[in-house]
């Protein structure tokens, strides 16, 4: 297995905190993604082999790797593998208002979940943005 694909395997878990585990699955590989653990056009583990690796069935896995097709951050191609997206889609404007509206909504409450001030991660938000040069 590729070595981006082990890591990123052995770093996925799974909190008993309420938040639906394809949920918990779908966040940690936008994470990946988001933060180069895996680059566009990288292979990603199977469904199968996340589900084997977490002991979750194999519809949960599908559940995520479905959202994550959705929004446009991986690719899957039936009998070829599943793949980080190269580019991010085109949205227009009144998407892109609405996503980073869900986007903020949904940092505002998994921050309170976890008893993190969502003013303290927006601001570390800005700081990342900043050192990566956005």
């Amino acid at each position: 297995m590729h070595t981006a694909q082990q890591a990123l395997l052995d770093r996925l878990s799974l909190d008993a905190n309420g938040v639906p585990i394809y949920v918990q699955l779908r966040d940690q590989m936008l994470s990946a993604i988001g933060d180069g653990r895996l680059k566009p056009g990288e292979q990603m583990p199977t469904m199968r082999q996340v589900a084997v690796a977490l002991k979750v069935d194999l519809n949960t896995v599908r559940h995520a790797y479905g959202d994550l097709e959705r929004q446009g951050a991986i690719v899957i191609r039936r009998a070829k593998g599943t793949y980080v997206a190269d580019v991010p889609p085109a949205t227009d404007p009144r998407d892109r208002e609405h996503l980073t509206e869900e986007l903020a909504l949904r940092a505002v409450a998994d921050a309170r979940t976890r008893g993190v001030e969502p003013a303290a991660v927006a601001r570390r938000i800005l700081k990342i943005v900043k050192r990566r040069g956005e």
